[in-house]
């Protein structure tokens, strides 16, 4: 037997345990998107329906999400779902939940395309997801896009999210950071990547469901060599972007001048541009 629970009550007592980890407007977006997600209906139709009787099966998944969930696993991963540039993506914990900040770089690269869309190659590095390459594709049909990663667990995820969303991409496995494998690409115009970016000295200022709960290679580079992904990106644009082609990249807030003076003694010339919060969030960079 299970406790007869209505949708009303489903959500009180879901908010009401949020309530005790997380501040008010956190626990009230959480809850919507539980709620949204195992009823199959928005706020508004929940509202109308409160009365209604969740059945054993609903109770029986509200309980496990609220369990995790109290364990401050990030409610992306527990539902294995994001919204993502108007997409809704599969994410589990082998890739990086993405962020708003990498919105704004597919945003920024769209904004600045200047080639024919049927004559453009792009290249995301460290897909992921696949959230860039496919958010890419979904707005630049015409163009071929490539996707590559180190692991085939997450290239499978990128893979997953384009199939559902019908994104024609190619996707390849390599050690970026590895030269012999890079030789093994074609040449692009674009070249875009969030590569992990944030020294380890930075793990104690982050969050702890962050540190807990998300892939630490698609974050966190040595303290020794924090550029080490853009030097190697750089080296990559040398060999295999086309004349006129272009760098565009999610950058740590507090490395941008370093990461504009390695790009310059690589010959480009560098733009550094800040997200919506003010903090320089990407770089573009050009062939001289």
């Amino acid at each position: 037997m299970f406790a007869v629970m209505t949708i009303q009550e489903a959500t009180y007592f879901l908010l009401n345990k949020l309530r005790t980890i997380y501040a008010d407007g956190e626990a009230n977006e959480i809850t919507d998107r539980v709620m949204e997600k195992l009823t199959g209906s928005m706020k508004t139709e929940r509202v109308m329906y409160k009365n209604e009787v969740i059945t054993a099966v609903e109770e029986s998944q509200l309980n496990e999400y609220t369990e995790r969930l109290l364990k401050h696993e990030p409610v992306q991963y527990v539902l294995n779902e994001c919204w993502f540039y108007g997409l809704k993506l599969y994410v589990d914990k082998n890739v990086l939940i993405p962020r708003p900040e990498t919105e704004e770089l597919v945003d920024w690269v769209i904004r600045n395309i200047k080639f024919p869309f049927k004559d453009l190659k792009i290249l995301d590095i460290g897909t992921g997801s696949g959230c860039i390459a496919i958010s890419l594709k979904r707005k630049l049909r015409k163009a071929e896009v490539w996707a590559c990663d180190i692991s085939n667990e997450v290239l499978a995820v990128a893979k997953r999210n384009a199939d559902n969303l019908q994104a024609d991409i190619n996707f390849i496995q390599i050690d970026f950071l590895n030269e012999e494998e890079r030789n093994k690409l074609t040449s692009f115009d674009i070249i875009v990547s969030n590569p992990p970016y944030i020294p380890q000295k930075d793990k104690g200022n982050m969050q702890q469901n962050v540190l807990a709960h998300e892939p630490h290679t698609a974050l966190f580079v040595s303290d020794n060599n924090p550029l080490m992904f853009y030097t190697a990106i750089a080296d990559c644009a040398v060999q295999h972007l086309n004349k006129d082609g272009s760098i565009y990249c999610e950058i740590h807030e507090n490395l941008g001048k370093e990461i504009s003076e390695m790009f310059l003694q690589n010959n480009f010339i560098c733009e550094i541009k800040k997200d919506m919060q003010r903090k320089e969030r990407m770089v573009k960079a050009i062939k001289l």
